[in-house]
């Protein structure tokens, strides 16, 4: 019996540092990119969960969920410092997360409905074509201006509504759209991780609400969250997304989104294998 319990302690205590580690990588994926780290926090709890021995039915949104909580807590020192270097359009937040707001809650539910193994081919196709997207250039010529309050609000509804589904801050769409949109790479990263806290916040919560009765969530889960990830996670990230940052105002437009069309395309890889 003692044994058992010590076994049980270790694996509790391994379980915890791989969420550390796993957020000092998010962190520093927010920072530089603006995608918040769910891009790679979604995937590795989806392995993670599986080898737990999680009921496959709620997984997956327990991993989108997960990854959407955790973002809040990226997302925040990321946007100082984008900010402090001038790096965040505010004008353009405000109107993408007036779209944002109602697009992350009509998404969580979506990805309610959705079966967890098919919603992870549905995430790995989405990552695939954004990397594909991103590294071929295959994007209309850039406009000279940017959408007007209107275009803004819809592009942030459309935003929100597919990263509430995939688990993501956004930036795998909002970085392009502001690229497309002839907004310099690192203002894109900038004003994009400043858009992931609005869509974690209405994401999190929607997915708790709509996780809260089911009852094949493992213990320490609020609705779809599992609150050790969370800790794990958060205690980390937010120190790394300061370096992030930093190191996003040091790299080349051009070499930031090579970076960020290959982290894309092997995260899709893994959700397809």
């Amino acid at each position: 019996m003692l044994r058992y319990h010590a076994g049980q302690i270790w694996g509790g205590v391994m379980e915890f540092l791989l969420y550390l580690v796993l957020g000092s990588f998010a962190g520093v994926l927010a920072g530089l990119f603006g995608v918040g780290g769910g891009i790679i926090i979604v995937p590795v709890l989806v392995f993670s969960f599986t080898l737990q021995g999680f009921n496959s039915e709620v997984l997956t949104h327990l991993a989108v969920g997960t990854s959407l909580a955790t973002i809040i807590f990226t997302s925040i020192n990321s946007i100082r410092e984008h900010n402090r270097k001038g790096a965040v359009r505010w004008p353009l937040f405000i109107w993408l997360t007036v779209g944002i707001l109602m697009g992350a809650g009509i998404g969580a539910i979506t990805a309610e409905a959705i079966s967890g193994p098919y919603l992870q081919k549905i995430i790995g196709v989405f990552a695939v074509l954004i990397a594909l997207q991103m590294a071929l250039g295959l994007q209309p010529k850039a406009s000279g201006t940017v959408p007007g309050k209107i275009g803004l609000t819809v592009a942030g509804t459309v935003i929100g509504w597919a990263s509430a589904i995939f688990g993501v801050g956004g930036g795998s769409l909002t970085v392009p759209f502001l690229s497309w949109r002839s907004v310099p790479m690192q203002q894109a990263v900038g004003t994009s991780a400043a858009c992931g806290l609005p869509i974690a916040l209405v994401g999190a919560l929607s997915f708790m609400i709509i996780g809260w009765h089911n009852p094949d969530l493992p213990a320490h889960s609020l609705g779809f969250v599992y609150l050790p990830a969370l800790l794990g996670i958060a205690l980390t990230s937010m120190f790394f997304a300061r370096f992030g940052a930093r190191l996003a105002h040091t790299l080349s437009p051009r070499l930031l989104k090579r970076l960020f069309a290959a982290l894309l395309f092997c995260v899709g890889l893994s959700f397809l294998i």
